[in-house]
């Protein structure tokens, strides 16, 4: 079965989530942002889910885990829960 890990963060708005995107693709480390705005728990570890399957995270994570390219920063990502950017850090099949 395919496995994953990622790493996020979750924020309010779609404009706090791009704002925090052009800083990340500016230059500034993904783990740190999350660590100062992520509203989800693992911005204390920067961000970092661990490793999971398909169907262990809401669909809409599932959908970019499992089809984006490794080390990107994809999002905005619109959940229940927020607006997240993710980026895969590695991928089995």
């Amino acid at each position: 079965m395919a496995k994953a890990t990622a790493r996020h963060l979750l924020v309010e708005t779609e404009e706090q989530c791009n704002e925090i995107k052009t800083q990340i693709e500016g230059g500034a480390d993904f783990a740190d942002q999350a660590k100062q705005h992520s509203k989800c728990p693992s911005g204390q570890q920067g961000g970092e889910l661990g490793e999971f399957g398909p169907g262990m995270m809401v669909p809409e994570f599932d959908k970019v885990v499992f089809s984006a390219p490794l080390n990107e920063v994809q999002g905005p990502v619109q959940t229940q829960f927020g607006y997240h950017l993710l980026e895969v850090t590695s991928r089995t099949e």
